[in-house]
């Protein structure tokens, strides 16, 4: 176990060793589920080509900001399964 000390806004640091570990640089993305008091961490992979398919078209033109919103859901969800286990 390492330990790690969270400042006044809610941040911490990821001790070295484990983001040496995980792979994690400068702007990655992490995944973070509460399960029974315990906190697990997982880091997001993939990239914007995994969602291929997933937003269906409704209407032409594209409101890109709501397509783009809708993909941050749908990925955002796909993490949290991820981290649940499902």
């Amino acid at each position: 176990m390492v330990a790690t000390t969270m400042t006044k806004k809610g941040q911490i640091t990821i001790p070295k060793e484990i983001r040496d570990v995980l792979g994690l640089k400068e702007h990655d993305r992490l995944a973070f589920a509460l399960k029974e008091g315990e906190i697990t961490m997982r880091p997001i992979r993939g990239s914007i080509l995994d969602l291929k398919g997933s937003v269906k078209p409704k209407r032409k033109p594209e409101d890109f900001d709501r397509v783009r919103a809708e993909t941050m859901l749908t990925r955002a969800k796909k993490a949290a399964q991820e981290v649940k286990g499902g």
